[in-house]
């Protein structure tokens, strides 16, 4: 995945973790473990996206300095 797709991926998940994070804040009690599991899940996926880009990144920084 390029660069690029990649970061626009991230956006998305970003937007998406926003999003849950309001709706759990606005949750009644019996909805609120459900919330918290789509996020705990949409907040790994972010967090892959965002390591696969910082390892793109990095990768491509030392290919050009070298």
């Amino acid at each position: 995945m390029s660069i690029q797709m990649l970061a626009q991926e991230l956006y998305r998940l970003l937007q998406e973790v926003e999003k849950i994070e309001k709706q759990l804040g606005n949750a009644p009690p019996e909805k609120k473990e459900e919330i918290k599991d789509k996020l705990r899940k949409i907040s790994a996926e972010r967090n892959r996206i965002r390591d696969a880009l910082d390892g793109k990144i990095d990768r491509q920084s030392k290919h050009h300095i070298s």
